[in-house]
């Protein structure tokens, strides 16, 4: 099920804190960074924020240029993108600013808050109910499919932030550093207990804006549960624009994929008839760059733009052999193998029968697809 892209945003002290203690907001960010965020927030199609973030800090979740807003009117949608709140209880402030200012407003509780939400603020907001717990899943379903939200920035607080992270779901993090410490326990963390579970991130940016430092982060450690994680969409994007580095061909697929480690570690990359062999295949020529008797290989993740192959004429053994003769035992891919060159191909069944977890994600077919389109009938 697709979700939208998550983007995190976030201000810390130094010690890594939110905010301090007293009874103003903190401002951590500078005025160029506040721009920054503005123009951020004219980007997307939604922001949200958890309910504690609106009773703490009442903000308004705006964009305050006109130029970024009527931009966003001439390119066909909304002056101001949507605002979201998430809430267990349903206790919220009708009279707060978050639901005085901007466009619409979403809220997403449980089946026990929705009528105290509904309630409280009338015709002010729409009240949806995600069942009997807050599913963070269901809620980013809901956005995408039913509210059209393809870019969601989450502006707070830690436990927001904390659990999207923790599940996989968090796409990036942009995360402002100010120069001061706040030193206090009582104050709020950016991140709770459980954010270590998300694993190692990968630096993709940093820059000083006046006398803050932006650092942008992705997630890279590989996804375990029943859905996929932020970074299986993360390494499988990847792999799919490493096929558009293929030599063309009229004769074979271009493919890319990537070998990444449990921790996120990347091992290999690799693309269809690299290095001038006209005849390699992506998964082959990125596992022959990891020595056969790397530990790591054993909980690896092969990204792989199109499904390995169960069969092929040009060499002894097919991608789906090698992946198992490798150790691998998991493998993520984006478009099944159409019959164009072999018929009834399942590498994804090969796999599978030989006990290893396989992935689509039939959301970037197309992107896979993409070097591909001089094949298509």
């Amino acid at each position: 099920m697709p979700y939208p892209y998550v983007l995190l945003s976030a201000a810390v002290s130094l010690d890594g804190y939110l905010d301090d203690t007293g009874p103003e907001r903190l401002l951590l960010s500078s005025p160029a960074d506040f721009d920054r965020v503005d123009e951020v927030r004219a980007s997307v199609d939604a922001i949200l924020i958890g309910a504690g973030t609106i009773r703490a800090d009442n903000p308004r979740l705006l964009v305050n240029d006109p130029a970024r807003r009527a931009a966003r009117v001439a390119g066909g949608g909304p002056e101001y993108p949507l605002k979201v709140t998430v809430t267990a209880t349903g206790d919220l402030d009708p009279a707060a600013h978050f639901w005085h200012t901007g466009g619409e407003k979403l809220v997403c509780t449980t089946d026990r808050g929705a009528g105290r939400a509904a309630g409280l603020l009338g015709a002010t907001a729409d009240v949806v109910s995600l069942g009997a717990a807050l599913d963070w899943r269901a809620l980013l379903e809901h956005l995408h499919d039913v509210r059209g939200v393809r870019r969601l920035m989450v502006e707070g607080g830690g436990t927001v932030h904390t659990q999207l992270l923790q599940q996989g779901l968090a796409d990036e993090l942009q995360l402002v550093v100010a120069p001061l410490f706040v030193g206090d326990e009582q104050a709020p963390r950016l991140f709770g207990p459980g954010a270590y579970q998300a694993g190692r991130l990968r630096l993709t940016d940093s820059r000083r804006i006046e006398d803050v430092v932006l650092m942008r982060y992705e997630p890279t450690a590989p996804g375990t549960g029943p859905l996929p994680a932020a970074a299986d969409r993360h390494w499988l994007r990847t792999a799919c624009e490493l096929a558009a580095l293929c030599p063309p061909s009229d004769t074979a697929f271009s493919v890319g994929a990537v070998v990444v480690a449990a921790d996120g570690t990347e091992l290999a990359r690799g693309h269809s008839r690299e290095g001038g062999d006209p005849v390699a295949h992506a998964e082959e020529a990125a596992l022959a760059k990891v020595g056969p008797a790397d530990p790591r290989l054993a909980g690896a993740t092969v990204y792989s733009s199109l499904e390995p192959c169960s069969r092929r004429a040009s060499r002894p053994a097919p991608c789906a052999e090698l992946i198992l003769r490798s150790g691998v035992r998991r493998v993520v891919t984006a478009w099944r193998e159409p019959d164009t060159f072999v018929a009834s191909a399942d590498g994804a069944g090969v796999l599978a029968d030989a006990g290893a977890d396989v992935v689509l994600l039939p959301e970037y077919e197309a992107l896979a697809k993409a070097p591909n389109a001089h094949l298509a009938g």
